[in-house]
């Protein structure tokens, strides 16, 4: 799980918190959020689930060894996470980050 502060990016998504350590990001790391009525969004863009694999394709430069920091609002539920993590992996984007609020305890 990678803590992220609230201004990373621009879509609005209820993060779950996270306890983990902040761990160091890229200086441009690309998220895909995954809304609570489950749109997706990379970047600040919306994108359409069938075009997901060609925008991560375009906004990776093709580069699968990228990692993917995975925001997904937490009223979403876990077989839709799952899902867009089955389609990451098939898409061969592998480096998947699940991205949380900092602070907080765990509950």
């Amino acid at each position: 799980m990678v803590p992220a502060p609230l201004a990373t990016v621009d879509v609005a998504v209820d993060l779950p918190v996270s306890t983990a350590e902040q761990q160091p990001r890229p200086d441009k790391p690309l998220f895909l959020t995954l809304k609570a009525d489950h749109s997706l969004a990379l970047g600040d863009a919306t994108v359409a689930e069938e075009e997901l694999r060609q925008a991560l394709d375009v906004a990776s430069g093709d580069d699968k060894e990228q990692r993917i920091f995975l925001r997904a609002d937490k009223q979403v539920d876990y077989g839709a996470l799952m899902e867009l993590m089955n389609r990451l992996r098939s898409a061969g984007y592998l480096k998947v980050a699940l991205v949380g609020l900092e602070g907080g305890e765990a509950k």
